[in-house]
């Protein structure tokens, strides 16, 4: 009885046979190969200066596109129809986008940002209607500290389109002041005054130099632009000082600093 189906085995191993070694070495092959490509772009990555955040989800992503081309590519060596297998993850793969549609722009907004780099962790920002110091940038969303102290967090996907002011990368800010005297005020002195309050602050730069200028004549009062520049994280230090010196020093100075008013006048029938 065996020598009947004798035959049929060794036709079978034959046929069959040098496909399935075949598959099995490309299999092995293949999979040392993706090992030896995700390395290299690990230090591809790394060479390129990409945030840290970003480089394990680059590598297991391509990782695992290349070992489902490599699977497909081994059962179509064993001779299995992977026309299906294809539509199937076609089809998979465009109702997992249209349903995490919102996620992946997210997801891409933070690749973005990683990679271009338009504020990195620890820049002071403004974004979205938001004001705060980077704390952290993943990869769906980035978390801001803002001045009171409140967690501020932005979906990327909203962040990467939208304008965004740095006001760290160039190492310095204007800190924008105005301060308003009276009509009969000695304007030169106010001025003096206001400089050098700015000059006198260990907080303020030198270069830019601080600045003071007539902004508006206002309805009671003359409004002066002060315009000191400082650091980032000097920024609010700068702000409430030269507020409240600025209002001591015009006091000393015998400079009045006016409220609103109004003059009404009475004329009587004669």
């Amino acid at each position: 009885m065996l020598e009947t189906y004798l035959p049929k085995i060794k036709e079978f191993i034959l046929t069959y046979g040098v496909k399935v070694l075949g598959a099995l070495a490309v299999l092995i092959i293949g999979w040392i190969v993706i090992k030896w490509v995700t390395k290299f772009i690990g230090k591809m990555i790394d060479r390129k200066g990409i945030d840290v955040s970003l480089k394990p989800f680059l590598m297991s992503l391509t990782s695992a596109l290349l070992k489902v081309l490599l699977l497909i590519s081994v059962a179509g060596m064993m001779g299995i129809e992977t026309t299906s297998f294809i539509a199937i993850i076609g089809a998979a793969g465009l109702a997992i986008g249209l349903a995490l549609q919102g996620t992946l722009a997210n997801f891409a907004g933070g690749v973005l940002i990683l990679i271009l780099k338009p504020f990195r962790v620890g820049d002071l920002i403004e974004a979205n209607g938001h004001i705060g110091v980077v704390t952290e940038i993943q990869i769906f969303v980035t978390k801001l500290t803002d001045p009171q102290n409140r967690l501020v967090i932005i979906p990327n996907g909203v962040l990467s389109n939208s304008d965004i002011r740095n006001y760290t990368e160039l190492g310095r800010v204007r800190v924008d002041l105005t301060i308003g005297i009276a009509y009969g005020a000695d304007l030169k002195k106010a001025k003096e005054v206001l400089m050098g309050v700015m000059q006198n602050h260990q907080k303020v730069l030198k270069d830019p130099a601080p600045f003071v200028g007539v902004a508006e004549l206002a309805d009671s009062s003359v409004n002066l632009a002060v315009r000191p520049h400082c650091k980032p994280e000097d920024y609010w230090e700068v702000f409430f000082d030269i507020y409240e010196n600025g209002k001591l020093a015009l006091d000393a100075a015998k400079v009045s600093i006016p409220f609103p008013q109004m003059d009404v006048h009475i004329k009587k029938d004669l």
